[in-house]
């Protein structure tokens, strides 16, 4: 089934100057549902067009348009009901304390905006769902529920969880049937998860951090409510699998990889191990998402792969690459994932996020 999209929604970008806002500009100039129609970001950029406002900042590969660089930027707060007048969307990426950017959502989303949101802010609040397309669209079930709550006849906000367990919670949803128990995670992270470049950050070339903060936390615990069961318009968390991780900063621009332990409830062979990925088709690929990754797993015979810098672009850098499945010491299986932290991780899976709105009726 294809979505009839008749002509192409409105959408805006909050936060447009930073490293993530950089990336949805990139992904949405030539979208074949949306069309960028207001950037805004802080007060000192607000005013500027878009190529002043980025002017030694612009991180992508990709240079931006002439007519994307002349637009011009907005202030994300003063100038928000003029925003809300222009856009259907827009997608939150904003790098501010989490009080003011659940304010800032909030107001959008009641003046009939609906938000995507790349932010940690509204991850827990239990009437807004933090959506994996792949594994819990169904959650989207509860946005009827947050409007009623407060008010909304249009807007409602969504969130898409952090960049780090994008690789590894697919991978074990394909493997659900066979009921993983207890995870360990060690995460290597691209210092584009900072909002970083090397230019910017010469402090990490040659160089690894074994700590970054608050991603542990949100490492071990967003997958239970990406896991979870929505009851009364409440999304309840699940308990199982318990996860441990560890996140480690290492010097490469994009791309997360991650050495995975799994134990599960049920012995699995190598053979279904890898059957199970190489199967798992998402429900919601019916809709032909424009997005969407032709072949959502990959996985890897060799050694020594998947590796970040050959494979994190894997299907426009929104497929998973996995490898080097082996029994483990302590849990039944090891393996190693690998996704695209800027793609995947951030602003590509919001944007996916956004289509699957669409497509569900949810954004008309």
């Amino acid at each position: 089934m294809t979505t009839d999209i008749t002509h192409r929604i409105p959408v805006g970008v909050l936060g447009a100057t930073g490293m993530v806002g950089q990336r949805f500009v990139s992904l949405l100039e030539a979208h074949p549902w949306f069309e960028l129609q207001m950037l805004a970001a802080s007060p000192r950029s607000a005013g500027k067009t878009y190529a002043q406002a980025v002017e030694g900042r612009w991180a992508m590969d990709t240079p931006y348009g002439t007519d994307i660089g002349a637009m011009t930027v907005y202030d994300v707060q003063a100038d928000a009901e003029f925003i809300a007048s222009k856009v259907r969307l827009v997608f939150c990426a904003l790098d501010l304390d989490k009080a003011t950017i659940r304010a800032i959502e909030e107001r959008y989303a009641s003046l009939g905006v609906v938000v995507v949101s790349n932010n940690s802010a509204h991850r827990w609040t239990d009437d807004v769902p933090m959506i994996i397309p792949e594994v819990n669209a169904s959650h989207l079930s509860v946005l009827n529920t947050q409007r009623e709550n407060r008010g909304w006849d249009a807007g409602c906000i969504v969130v898409k969880p952090n960049c780090s367990i994008q690789s590894y919670v697919i991978a074990l949803t394909a493997l659900k049937e066979f009921g993983p128990t207890k995870v360990s995670v060690t995460s290597l992270q691209a210092i584009s998860g900072a909002g970083k470049t090397f230019e910017t950050w010469p402090e990490m070339i040659d160089n690894v951090i074994p700590y970054i903060g608050g991603e542990e936390e949100k490492s071990q615990k967003e997958p239970s409510k990406i896991w979870g069961t929505v009851q009364d318009g409440r999304i309840s968390a699940q308990p199982t699998p318990v996860i441990g991780a560890t996140c480690i900063r290492v010097p490469v621009s994009n791309g997360h990889l991650a050495n995975v332990s799994v134990s599960f409830e049920r012995s699995v062979s190598k053979q279904a191990f890898l059957d199970a990925l190489h199967t798992f088709t998402p429900a919601v690929y019916r809709h032909n998402l424009p997005s969407q990754p032709q072949n959502l797993i990959q996985y890897f015979e060799e050694e020594d792969r998947p590796q970040t810098r050959l494979d994190r672009d894997f299907e426009h850098g929104m497929g998973i690459s996995i490898g080097r499945l082996r029994p483990g010491a302590f849990f039944d299986w090891d393996f190693i994932a690998l996704s695209h932290n800027t793609l995947r991780g951030a602003a590509g899976g919001a944007v996916l996020t956004a289509e699957l709105l669409v497509a569900e009726g949810y954004l008309l």
